[in-house]
């Protein structure tokens, strides 16, 4: 039974009403399961329930141990939360996505919107996913690289840094840090972590992120602010402090009654609210707001000889592996130190502006590395979406071997030769190994390995059918 601060007993039976009792009942149950589908890597049909705001988002009857599943770690898929996931409906109802863009997801560990958003978004359009956490940014560029993505760049920076980008984004979104309301269900440390004084003090870093952010977004820019909150210090009120403090409009969203979004409104401007009773998910806040005047044409090719950041790989260099990507002409091949890595040629200078203003930790694919006259390739390669497969030998593992494979074991494969091996797991790329006659050298990065103890019989089924 979960007991619920006083306070905050009280502020919920004020906003809901006659629906208080309907939101403890919903407190009590086990919280829905959801995945959304990476369709660049599974286009098979899904016998799922569909997340009703999104087109790759299914609900699970239960929780199965994931981290078994080698198609997680292919970016087949990505778990996330259902409510997030109605960021889709809400940048299809704002703006243009079949236009090239500037993106930037502010506070992106551990990946779950940056994934979404770079699925989204066309090929000719730049993400930029940012994480002021260290540790975090390293696990939201392990999550990007397996997504597969080649347009995404992942920084770590705080958001007074972006302030150096100025009018860079077309489109901006802050899923801020925030007193945690929502997830009371999924995570009851979070209710002793709650009080009065922290809901104020998450409000006030909010108004100082948006403040420090807002001069990054274009004029005509769109800002979708999120939380997983439902207090309205930290949503409504600091909407309506932006609209006062920097003209920003707020836009209204559309959507289907019968999803249960409840729609709210604080000095003419909307949110969107999401309760456990009345959606098939957690607690969620979010509202649009599109910032005052025009934007002036980006021009990067002004004629002008500049100095970039980013340095071309050299000729021989490329020669060696510009055949592991499809379409390679379509890709600048960028080399740092010993690294080899593409970026799409036509954002090549808007990702060096960000190279140049930010701290970038991973960016577009990392593709390969040298060593004198010989080249290895890197996991994101592996799992890139460009990937030439026919360049490389390929093996197929069963379950028990990609599992061995993901913790970064031994394994036999029965094979003998000298080159590198593409190892799939249901025809899906899952990583490298280099055969050393009989033997298989294991490339797997150890940062990534699966360290869970093996239950006695792993599960035979994977969550994609």
């Amino acid at each position: 039974m979960i007991k619920l601060p006083i306070t905050f007993e009280s502020r919920m039976q004020r906003l809901l009403g006659e629906n208080f009792q309907n939101f403890q009942q919903a407190l009590q149950q086990t919280p829905p399961v959801s995945i959304r589908v990476n369709r660049n890597k599974f286009q098979h049909n899904i016998a799922l329930p569909q997340v009703p705001w999104t087109t790759s988002g299914y609900y699970l009857t239960e929780r199965p141990a994931f981290t078994l599943d080698p198609l997680l770690h292919a970016g087949t898929y990505y778990v996330q939360e259902a409510s997030s996931m109605f960021l889709e409906h809400a940048l299809q109802q704002t703006i243009d996505l079949n236009q090239p863009l500037q993106v930037l997801d502010l506070c992106g560990a551990p990946g779950g919107k940056s994934t979404h958003l770079a699925s989204l978004i066309s090929p000719d359009s730049l993400l930029v996913s940012n994480e002021v956490i260290k540790s975090r940014a390293t696990i939201l560029a392990e999550n990007i690289a397996k997504w597969g993505s080649v347009n995404v760049l992942v920084t770590n920076n705080d958001p007074r840094d972006f302030s150096r980008l100025t009018d860079f984004f077309d489109v901006m979104v802050v899923d801020a840090p925030c007193s945690g309301e929502g997830m009371f269900r999924k995570d009851p440390q979070a209710i002793g972590e709650w009080s009065e004084e922290n809901v104020q003090l998450c409000a006030r870093r909010q108004q100082r992120i948006l403040s420090d952010v807002w001069g990054a977004l274009k004029p005509g820019g769109v800002l979708i602010y999120s939380t997983c909150t439902w207090n309205e210090a930290e949503n409504e009120e600091n909407m309506a402090w932006l609209a006062k403090q920097e003209n920003a409009q707020p836009v209204t969203i559309n959507y289907e009654d019968c999803w249960g979004i409840k729609r709210s409104a604080l000095h003419g401007v909307e949110g969107y609210r999401f309760y456990p009773h009345a959606v098939q998910g957690e607690g969620f806040f979010l509202a649009v707001m599109r910032k005052s005047g025009e934007a002036e044409e980006t021009n990067y090719s002004s004629g002008k000889k500049k100095k970039y950041k980013l340095q071309e790989a050299g000729k021989k260099e490329k020669a060696l592996v510009q055949n592991w990507l499809q379409n390679p002409d379509d890709f600048a091949w960028v080399q740092h130190n010993e690294t080899i890595f593409t970026v799409p040629e036509n954002l090549f200078e808007a990702a060096d502006e960000v190279y140049q203003k930010l701290y970038v930790v991973y960016g577009g694919t990392q593709v390969a590395e040298v060593a004198g006259k010989k080249v290895k390739p890197l996991q994101p390669l592996a799992l890139s979406q460009h990937l030439n497969q026919e360049a490389f030998q390929t093996q197929e593992l069963t379950l028990e071997q990609a599992i061995r494979y993901l913790r970064k074991e031994d394994i036999c494969l029965g094979t003998h030769g000298t080159d590198w091996v593409l190892l799939h797991y249901r025809n899906r790329p899952l990583g490298w190994a280099k055969q050393i006659g009989n033997r298989i050298n294991n490339y797997y990065p150890k940062e990534w390995r699966i360290r869970m103890d093996l239950p006695a019989e792993l599960p035979g089924n994977s969550v994609l059918q």
